[in-house]
């Protein structure tokens, strides 16, 4: 039985327990129906399309990867491979979809080839492309889909025969073709999709007759090769990386409509040369967010269809740094900005210059925007509890105030999707194992009434994890305790693990089952282990966050240290026996750990670790670090591999264990194999594990599985556990 398998087995053939689980939902504006991706079983990866009509209850699936590739393996094209890299997707079959306005067409990819589904019949079909597609996305009016292949954003009918414009009779046509060597049309630059969370190129124009689309020139952007040296055969990948201090793609923006016109946007893209985010919807003008290299500004900006020129609607500027958020800028009905900004120390929402949220919220992202509110996902006091709430900007709720969707009498981890008067609401929480995802309308009594619900064939995993979420030392460093599972009081202090990513955008303690799985079997191999997020980290404040600006590695650490300290008076800790894992920036920091402070720690898993921050993109490191030519001191402290980054190393030495993957295009080998030659130089024993063909993503089974199987025999034997 699948649910008898060991548990780094079963973890890594579930996916962490995801598979089968509903994903990436679509909500009709009518009401009639939900559309989702899910795969068929809790070990199957191959997602399909699937809709469930409300009006009737049932569910039928709208497309079936293996029927349409008639049972032949998938084949991703480089451009496809790489989107799914940055958006972390180790799944197979659809893993996404577009639609038109109405929900009723979807488009999706299968190995470069292009498919629509027509939503309420449940029809597929292939439409004739110039290929390898990629981000096909229907128009609004749902007549025509637009997508990018071969650098060029093309457009083919829906039926796929002729698409009505001037070229009708055409099945296929360009609109815009690269004009240079290192040229795209349509696509999102690689620091836009790793960094920005952007990874879209174009955009539609609300009444289906033109787009907005990203031209991105990756000529001035430094080429590497990314070699797979357990196939010397095989030519290296050439990849564009903008590392830290050195040039970016050029990005701008053009109109191009359907009749083969362009009119190209315009900003001072030598002050705002990065393009943050693109909103076109019908209730205004295009809108744009650009920010300055250094980050510490940010324009909103209104586009002129006619022209293509620009007008500032709104500025902010940080003494740290601005920062871009989900879902937002955007348009209420009635024409005010949407943004979300700091302000007075809190994250709030905005509509126009009105704040609609404050105390004890921390605004996270923008959901919908409704015809007198607003949805969005926030944290509450605790930082752990992320729900869905409301806020009004008119009408009945303009006095100010707002209202959380789904509330449960414990914290969750909540996200939605809205349309008209219906919510899909998910929410995990530390009381049931997985996500549960409901269709919800607004109660009578301003609750939630559930509609639906969306089946999952998730499975259930053999153990249960029992988090202590607790708040550590005077800093209140937000924490998640977990100790073995057959563990009593008074059966002594435990060797310690300390399992953070601990550093921007990753939050780790959360109230949700499934996130605490990997530390809970760690637990159970005989450990006490801690998952600190401390400043840095997202969920709680902006000053949080914006504290280890300049001294990124540093404080993060400082807090890892603080946080165990602190826990020590009320758990069973063994501060003699103490371990830190973590991957990528947790990799980073558990070397920091070891190098730095010895002292407190006594060995040390280090996951594709960045090492010389010289060596990471512009717009991560800058953000953090400055300029490296400005502030070349920063990046020297910071650095593993520097002197001044090893001169911070004291004795004793202590085991370290360095994983990467060969095939990492985001965080390179380069730095593991840097800081193994600075170890090896020092005299400092360490162990490193290369994976071959693994990315950033240790998605294949066997890799995943064996990965945690070898950590735990590593910590055993350096912590002298056997």
């Amino acid at each position: 039985m699948t649910g008898q398998l060991p548990f780094p087995r079963h973890s890594a053939r579930t996916q962490r327990f995801t598979l089968g689980a509903p994903r990436d939902v679509a909500l009709a504006p009518d009401g009639s129906r939900v559309v989702f991706l899910r795969s068929p079983s809790g070990t199957d990866r191959s997602h399909r399309l699937q809709v469930l009509d409300l009006d009737s209850g049932k569910e039928f699936t709208a497309a079936d990867p293996r029927t349409l590739l008639a049972g032949a393996d998938e084949e991703l094209p480089p451009e496809e491979r790489a989107r799914r890299e940055r958006s972390r997707e180790g799944s197979a079959g659809i893993v996404g979809y577009a639609v038109d306005a109405a929900v009723e067409l979807a488009a999706f990819t299968l190995s470069g080839r292009l498919f629509v589904s027509e939503l309420r019949a449940g029809t597929t079909r292939e439409l004739p492309a110039a290929g390898p597609v990629v981000d096909p996305r229907p128009s609004p009016d749902g007549r025509r889909v637009a997508y990018v292949a071969g650098g060029a954003l093309r457009v083919v009918a829906a039926d796929g025969g002729g698409d009505g414009g001037p070229a009708a009779g055409d099945a296929d046509r360009a609109l815009a073709e690269p004009d240079g060597p290192g040229v795209t049309w349509g696509l999102a630059e690689f620091i836009a999709a790793e960094e920005m969370s952007r990874h879209r190129g174009f955009w539609w124009s609300p009444q289906s007759d033109r787009l907005l689309a990203a031209r991105v020139d990756e000529s001035p952007v430094a080429r590497w090769w990314i070699a797979d040296p357990a196939h010397p055969d095989r030519e290296p990948a050439q990849v564009a990386y903008p590392v830290a201090g050195s040039a970016n793609a050029e990005v701008t923006l053009a109109l191009i409509g359907l009749d083969g016109s362009r009119t190209d946007v315009s900003w001072d893209t030598a002050r705002y040369p990065y393009l943050a985010r693109v909103h076109w919807s019908a209730a205004g003008p295009p809108l744009l967010l650009v920010q300055t290299r250094d980050q510490r500004a940010q324009r909103y900006l209104m586009v002129d269809t006619a022209t293509g020129a620009t007008t500032v609607v709104h500025e902010d500027e940080d003494p740290v740094w601005v920062e871009p958020y989900p879902g937002v800028p955007a348009w209420t009905p009635d024409g005010r900005l949407v943004r979300i900004a700091d302000e007075g120390g809190v994250r709030k929402l905005f509509a126009g210059d009105r704040p609609l949220t404050g105390e004890p919220l921390h605004v996270r992202a923008v959901l919908d925007i409704g015809e007198d509110d607003v949805l969005f996902s926030a944290s509450g006091p605790d930082t752990h509890d992320i729900g869905v709430y409301r806020a009004w900007f008119r009408g009945s709720g303009d006095q100010g105030g707002w209202q959380r969707l789904g509330g449960r009498p414990y914290p969750t981890v909540s996200s939605a999707v809205r349309s008209g008067e219906l919510t899909v609401l998910t929410q995990a929480s530390l009381e049931w194992p997985g996500t549960r995802t409901e269709v919800v309308r607004p109660g009578p009594d301003g609750g939630a009434e559930v509609v639906a619900t969306l089946g999952s064939y998730a499975e259930t995993p053999g153990l249960t994890a029992r988090p202590r979420l607790v708040r550590a030392g005077e800093r209140e460093i937000p924490c998640a305790v977990l100790l073995p599972s057959g563990y009593r009081e008074g059966d002594g202090p435990l060797p310690v693990l300390m399992d953070p990513y601990g550093g921007p955008h990753g939050q780790r303690v959360v109230a949700a089952h499934h996130a605490h799985l990997t530390s809970q079997w760690f637990a159970d191999q005989g450990f006490a282990v801690v998952v600190a997020d401390g400043r840095g980290t997202p969920g709680r404040s902006p000053g949080w966050e914006k504290a280890v600006s300049r001294r990124l590695g540093p404080v993060a650490l400082e807090d890892q240290v603080a946080a165990l300290r602190a826990l020590a008076g009320s758990f069973p800790l063994d501060l003699g026996r103490v371990a830190i894992r973590g991957w990528s920036f947790g990799g980073y920091l558990a070397a920091l750990a070891a190098l730095r402070r010895p002292d407190v720690f006594h060995a040390a898993v280090v996951g594709a670790p960045v090492t010389d921050l010289r060596l990471y993109d512009t717009h991560y490191q800058e953000r953090y670090l400055g300029h490296p030519d400005e502030e070349p001191a920063v990046y020297a402290l910071n650095s593993l591999v520097t002197d001044e980054g090893l001169s911070g190393a004291v004795e004793p030495h202590r085991p370290m264990l360095i994983v990467h993957g060969l095939a990492d295009d985001n965080v390179v080998v380069a730095h593991s194999l840097r800081l193994s030659s600075a170890l090896l130089a020092a005299g400092r024993p360490h162990e490193v594990l290369p994976l071959s063909g693994v990315t950033h993503m240790a998605s294949q089974e066997q890799v995943a599985e064996n990965l945690l199987l070898l950590q735990v025999d590593f910590l055993k034997r350096s912590l002298g556990l056997v």
